[in-house]
């Protein structure tokens, strides 16, 4: 179930919403038994399996972090945390890279792969990292362990945030979970938030991302009109894809009482290539930091040592990804680039120019990120350098353009602080601006609904990850 389509829009939330701000029970334990079911309810429609390996995921390391809090000896916590280390790593393993595992060690072995096929659960990379998270902070004492586990399983599977992130921590909303209010300026700025995550989703993402998938799915040469438009095009549906699912999270969560941390940060205006995993997908760069890359030294080691942390933190944040080469390689691409500019500066060197370097990089990147395979990868790099054999434009490029020049436009300037300048400044207007922003978000609201009725095309990128 997505946030995006009717089954959510038009029965799940109206149902989730009459029952949780229903005028006869009002009391913190019934709302939290009511969100968890509802949660799990929103889970299990989708992946009616493998909610219960969540379920059994989420007593496990509940009773792993009771353990180790309970534990005085340094050693025994470590140990404890271990084994749930290695229990979370281990299903991870198993449902999201066993597979490509099998297929790879098939073809190094006896030249073909090993056929494995094993469904992935919906958001089990998302879910896991919370839960890791979560040990990694009972063990270093940062949080304090939670004894209920009907909290621990609010926090693990509460459906805002359950399926494509942003990856909270526990001690973000370990206190909102017994104490919370439910505020109308919540209220009314969550749905605002939800709203505007909706139009990002289907009246961008959506309209860009089908130009994305007619130019990344042609066979033969591209032109190099075409290669631009496409890479462009996916470089806008990404974000506004993620972006519009953090957005919607953040403000589901907001309705129900929860502040979660923003996710984005206008990524695409970064400096340099640094600057821009400070801005995009926070959560996740910031998981990174704290739980790998500090934890085996961070900056406090020498230059070689510094080179292994991040090469080991990069490798991993292209294989959290997915289980695909693509992926390793876009993260290794990464790599590269941010050493480049830790030894050399050369995004400083740059001045003026940095921005566009950066989303130089950004782009070429989402172009691996976005390909089937290695071999597309390169020939879609060819084309978008002028070494292929597509020519200048092509039919397709004419067509496309015609057919979003004005999505295209209205989401490039999106992707700058634009709209949000705009919002400040007629903020000052006072009433007028409250009557004309409520019908601006309600016009929002409602072609947005019109669209999701109309459209068949409505993916959700990371629901793949």
């Amino acid at each position: 179930m997505v946030f995006s389509s009717g089954l959510f829009l038009f029965l799940f939330l109206p149902l989730v919403l009459t029952g949780y701000f229903n005028p006869l029970v009002k009391g913190r334990l019934f709302k939290n038994a009511f969100l968890l079911l509802a949660s799990i309810g929103f889970y299990a429609w989708g992946e009616p399996v493998f909610v219960l390996v969540m379920l059994f995921s989420i007593g496990v390391n509940w009773l792993l972090g009771l353990l180790m809090a309970r534990q005085e000896g340094r050693s025994a916590r470590k140990i404890l945390l271990c084994l749930g280390v290695g229990y979370n790593v281990a299903l991870l393993g198993v449902f999201k890279y066993a597979s490509f595992i099998a297929l790879n060690l098939g073809l190094l072995l006896r030249g073909e792969g090993f056929g494995l096929s094993i469904a992935l659960p919906i958001g089990i990379s998302f879910f896991t990292f919370q839960i890791l998270s979560y040990l990694f902070d009972v063990y270093y004492r940062k949080t304090q362990v939670q004894p209920n586990p009907l909290h621990l399983a609010l926090y693990i599977a509460l459906f805002p945030q359950l399926i494509a992130g942003p990856i909270v921590r526990y001690e973000t909303i370990a206190q909102e979970i017994t104490d919370r209010r439910e505020k109308t300026e919540d209220v009314v700025q969550g749905f605002s938030r939800f709203i505007l995550g909706l139009s990002k989703k289907v009246l961008i993402a959506n309209y860009v991302g089908y130009i994305a998938d007619q130019i990344f799915s042609l066979e033969g040469e591209l032109s190099l009109a075409s290669a631009w438009l496409g890479a462009v095009a996916y470089t806008l549906q990404i974000f506004f894809d993620f972006a519009g699912y953090s957005d919607m999270a953040i403000g589901l969560g907001r309705i129900f009482g929860f502040h979660f941390l923003e996710n984005f940060n206008y990524p695409y205006m970064a400096v340099s290539i640094r600057d821009f995993w400070r801005r995009w997908h926070i959560s996740l760069g910031a998981w990174f930091r704290d739980y790998v890359y500090i934890p085996l030294g961070g900056n406090r080691v020498s230059a070689g040592r510094q080179v292994v942390n991040l090469l080991l933190v990069w490798f991993l944040t292209g294989l959290w990804h997915g289980a695909a080469w693509t992926f390793i390689i876009w993260g290794l691409f990464y790599l590269a680039l941010i050493l480049l500019e830790k030894f050399t500066e050369i995004d400083r060197k740059l001045k003026g120019f940095s921005r566009l370097y950066t989303l130089l990089f950004v782009i070429i990147g989402w172009v691996i990120f976005r390909a089937e395979s290695l071999h597309e990868a390169l020939r879609f790099l060819k084309a978008l350098f002028g070494l292929g054999r597509g020519g200048l434009t092509d039919e397709t490029f004419t067509a496309c353009l015609s057919q979003g020049k004005w999505v295209l436009l209205v989401a490039v300037a999106a992707c700058t602080p634009l709209f949000a300048v705009c919002r400040r400044k007629l903020a000052s207007w006072g009433r007028f601006y409250q009557g004309a922003a409520a019908a601006g978000y309600g016009a929002l609201f409602l072609l947005s609904l019109l669209v999701c009725i109309k459209s068949a095309y409505n993916p959700f990128l990371y629901f793949n990850f």
